[in-house]
């Protein structure tokens, strides 16, 4: 562990990573009760990563999502009574219940949304970073996205935009090593971070287990993109405790290695954290065991919350789908 973090900060780093885990852990028992309808798709496995690279960024920077995006909200400062509102569609949801899983967003936490659309946050994350240069502001854009978006046009496009026009970008790409099924070494024969030099960028390859190592990661890219030297691209090598989405495990899907899953969990980052923060004197178990109680009942506030919150109207349902409401917006050729 680095010697120059303090107590306060790598507190921070385990309670985030452990307020994701027990997210997901709660989400997957409300889908199987069905009180959240549908599927959802879990970041358990992957904290270090959304809560790394989120933990170098400033609160004025943005972040994009993706289908996988619960940790990086939470990460990034979501409110979990808002996000479970989201999951059990009611209206003091993120997006008033609309939006779900997938699509959930909070402008004022630099949370421009996540993506049903594989690799979309890309070129989202370069406007805003071009937004920012243009106005001379200090701030920083983060496109999270998965390694099966490496081979996605707009991904590429995104890179060689960011960098041809020195954006304060950085591409965050989280090798779960598969996209939904497929392996990773059987589509792609190059390690993703290799990419970055085709577009002039640094490329770095990072273990996604490890939050310390994934923050340090992030505050040289941040620093860069500050500084006006453009994108920086971030490989974090990471897992997916559970399968690709929540109905895998009642489909009975076995494309995983049982011991790969097993020699996986053995890096689970939370607990990994957890253990050097002990060591190193930053805390105490007891210490660690505080802060599990803390998230624990900030879960359970978190689900009553949303269960005691409104259903929405149906006499509703079109209304913000437009800026102006759907009733109102003039059809097509009509002036308003």
């Amino acid at each position: 562990m680095s010697n120059i973090m303090p107590a306060p900060f790598a507190h921070k780093l385990y309670y985030h990573m452990a307020r994701i885990r027990r997210f997901e852990d709660r989400v997957i028992t409300l889908v199987d009760d069905n009180e959240i309808a549908g599927v959802t798709h879990e970041y358990s496995g992957q904290e270090a990563v959304a809560v790394g690279i989120c933990g170098a960024l400033a609160a004025a920077d943005i972040i994009t999502s993706t289908h996988r995006g619960h940790g990086h909200t939470l990460a990034k400062g979501g409110d979990v009574g808002k996000m479970f509102a989201e999951l059990l569609a009611r209206t003091t949801g993120y997006n008033q219940g609309r939006g779900g899983s997938m699509h959930i967003a909070d402008i004022g936490l630099g949370i421009f949304g996540a993506n049903g659309i594989v690799g979309a946050g890309t070129p989202i994350a370069c406007g805003a970073a071009h937004k920012f240069k243009a106005a001379r502001e200090n701030r920083v854009a983060v496109s999270f996205f998965g390694d099966g978006a490496i081979n996605q046009g707009v991904v590429h496009e995104a890179m060689n935009l960011a960098a041809i026009w020195r954006l304060p970008v950085v591409f965050v790409c989280e090798n779960n090593q598969y996209a939904i099924s497929t392996p990773l070494k059987q589509v792609t024969i190059l390690e993703p971070y290799l990419r970055a030099q085709s577009y002039g960028m640094p490329g770095v390859s990072v273990d996604g287990m490890d939050v310390e190592a994934v923050y340090h990661a992030a505050l040289t890219a941040t620093e860069r993109a500050r500084s006006d030297k453009g994108p920086t691209f971030i490989e974090c090598q990471t897992y997916r405790y559970f399968g690709h989405y929540t109905g895998e495990r009642h489909m009975k899907m076995s494309y995983r290695p049982q011991d790969e899953l097993e020699s996986w969990k053995l890096r689970d980052p939370i607990k990994i954290w957890a253990a050097r923060m002990v060591e190193g004197g930053l805390c105490t178990q007891e210490d660690v065991e505080a802060i599990d109680a803390e998230v624990d009942a900030e879960i359970e506030r978190g689900v009553e919350s949303a269960r005691s919150s409104p259903q929405p109207n149906p006499a509703e349902a079109l209304d913000c789908m437009y800026a102006v409401s759907y009733p109102n917006t003039p059809a097509w050729g009509v002036e308003p």
